[in-house]
C-alpha cells in the first residue's frame, strides 16, 4: 500500500468528549546547546517531557512531530528564548496549547579559592514552559549543593562541628521583560552557604574551605532566610520557591526548610 494512502487513526473523531488535558512524550533524551549568562556555548544532554492538550474530538496526537521538533536544526538556546521551542510545539502539533520540561547538567568552570586550579562544576537545571491561549510562563528550577555546618555543634563542641553536604534548591520566575539567569541563582545560594562547593580542591583549599565553613555556620532555617532576603528585593524575578535540605551527618535523616513567595 503507498504510504501516502495508510489511514491516519489517531486524526479519527473521538466520541468520548473527553479534553485530555496533557498528552505527547515523557523522558526522551537529546542532546542541547545552553547559551551561558556570558553568551558561551554549552553542549550537554537535556531531558525532554513535551505535551499538548487534545481536543475532545480528536483520537490521538502526533508522537513523531514532537521527535522532529526535536531534530529539525540545532537544539540551542538560553533562559530568555525558551519560549520559541514551545511555539514550534503549538505550531506543529496544532494546539493553542503546550508544556515542555528540560532537565539536564549545567556545567560551571570554577578556581579553587586558594591554588586557583580549574575544575568543572555540575549543577542540575529544570526548564518549565507553558503557553496556553497566547500566554507564556517560564520558570526555571536550579539545585546547589553546598557545604552547611551547624551552629549549635560549633557553640556546644569543645573539638570542633559537625557539617554536611546540602542541597538548595531554588524554583524562580522571572518578571515580565526580564531575563533570569542559571549562574544569577547559583551564585545567590552558594554566597548565602557555609561554604561552596569546587570538584578538585589541593591541600590549601581543603583547609580554607574547611575554615571558610566554620568560620559561617548556618541551620538549615538560615540558609533559607538568608536566600530569600535577597530574592524578596530582586525586581527581576515575580515568584520562587526555595528549599533547603541539609543531609545531616549525625542523623539518619535531614533537615529541610522551605520558603514560596509569589511577589
Amino acid at each position: 500500500m503507498n504510504a501516502t494512502h495508510l489511514p491516519d487513526t489517531q486524526n479519527t473523531k473521538d466520541t468520548r468528549q473527553i479534553v485530555i488535558d496533557k498528552v505527547g512524550i515523557k523522558d526522551i533524551a537529546h542532546p542541547i546547546t545552553y547559551v551561558d549568562r556570558d553568551g558561551n556555548k554549552m553542549p550537554t544532554i537535556g531531558n525532554f517531557t513535551m505535551t499538548v492538550t487534545l481536543p475532545e474530538h480528536v483520537k490521538g496526537t502526533h508522537m513523531s512531530r514532537f521527535i522532529e521538533i526535536l531534530n529539525d536544526g540545532p537544539c540551542e538556546f538560553d533562559s530568555g528564548n525558551f519560549d520559541k521551542i514551545i511555539s514550534k510545539v503549538c505550531d506543529k502539533l496544532e494546539s493553542n496549547t503546550a508544556n515542555i520540561i528540560l532537565d539536564f547538567p549545567f556545567f560551571r568552570k570554577k578556581k579553587a579559592p586558594s591554588s586557583g586550579v580549574e575544575s568543572m562544576m555540575d549543577y542540575q537545571v529544570t526548564l518549565y514552559g507553558t503557553l496556553d491561549k497566547g500566554e507564556f510562563e517560564v520558570m526555571m528550577k536550579v539545585v546547589v549543593p553546598v557545604t552547611s555546618l551547624c551552629p549549635c555543634s560549633k557553640s556546644i563542641s569543645k573539638y570542633g562541628a559537625h557539617n554536611q553536604r546540602s542541597h538548595i534548591t531554588i524554583k524562580a520566575k522571572a518578571t515580565k521583560g526580564e531575563t533570569l539567569h542559571i549562574e544569577d541563582l547559583i551564585d545567590l545560594a552558594e554566597r548565602k552557604a557555609s561554604c561552596e562547593l569546587y570538584a578538585i580542591l589541593k591541600r590549601d583549599d581543603e583547609k580554607l574551605v574547611t575554615e571558610r565553613a566554620y568560620d559561617n555556620p548556618a541551620f538549615v532555617e538560615d540558609l533559607v532566610r538568608d536566600i530569600a532576603l535577597d530574592l524578596n528585593n530582586d525586581e527581576k524575578i515575580s515568584y520562587y520557591r526555595l528549599e533547603s535540605e541539609n543531609f545531616e551527618s549525625i542523623h539518619n535523616h535531614s533537615a529541610y526548610a522551605l520558603i514560596e513567595n509569589q511577589k
